[in-house]
């Protein structure tokens, strides 16, 4: 569970996973702009209240529903070989932005945050992309030593390209993860 607000009775968990399924669903059929909490409350079977009782808005219910999923889909195997480690991780991140519902969800509401502030919070509010990344970074800022590079620059360096290729519209089979991971301990042995 990502967060809870504290309003109302506790949440029922077949509920919650009921909204949460039907979003990124919903979303990838309908649209983020024809998105709306009775559709979502339709389609998982509750009543409208009951999604009005833990999410204020449709891009709280989607963002819940694309972290809980990211971490699931974005956690990779760590095998100790540092090139297979970060291969794996940004061919699952690209599979995340390119192809997951819960990537489209990422991206509707990345889309969304540019021109509104409640939603721009939102997304700053967490960042489940670098958490994930972190997790495979973190072992080769250790080894590396330095400390010129923090760890956020160092995610940044791992997703920035895959996250600008897949966001500027580009397909996903231009994505040459490999030479990605070659750039990127380059960069970090050049720290």
């Amino acid at each position: 569970m990502v967060q809870e607000s504290g309003r109302g009775r506790p949440r029922s968990e077949s509920a919650r996973a009921s909204v949460l399924h039907a979003v990124d669903d919903l979303l990838v059929e309908v649209g983020y702009a024809a998105l709306t909490m009775k559709g979502i409350a339709e389609r998982a079977g509750v009543g409208r209240q009951t999604v009005y009782r833990w999410w204020s808005n449709k891009a709280e219910v989607l963002y819940e529903a694309s972290v809980v999923d990211a971490r699931q889909e974005l956690a990779v195997p760590l095998t100790g070989v540092p090139r297979d480690d970060l291969r794996a991780y940004l061919d699952a991140l690209t599979n995340f932005l390119a192809h997951s519902h819960a990537g489209a969800a990422y991206r509707a509401l990345l889309g969304e945050a540019q021109h509104d502030a409640d939603v721009a919070a939102l997304l700053a509010s967490g960042d489940v992309l670098g958490e994930s990344a972190a997790a495979v970074v973190a072992p080769l800022l250790l080894e590396a030593g330095g400390d010129d590079l923090s760890p956020e620059q160092a995610t940044a360096l791992l997703i920035g390209p895959v996250f600008f290729h897949i966001m500027s519209g580009r397909g996903p089979e231009s994505v040459d993860t490999k030479k990605q991971v070659e750039q990127f301990l380059r960069a970090l042995a050049a720290d």
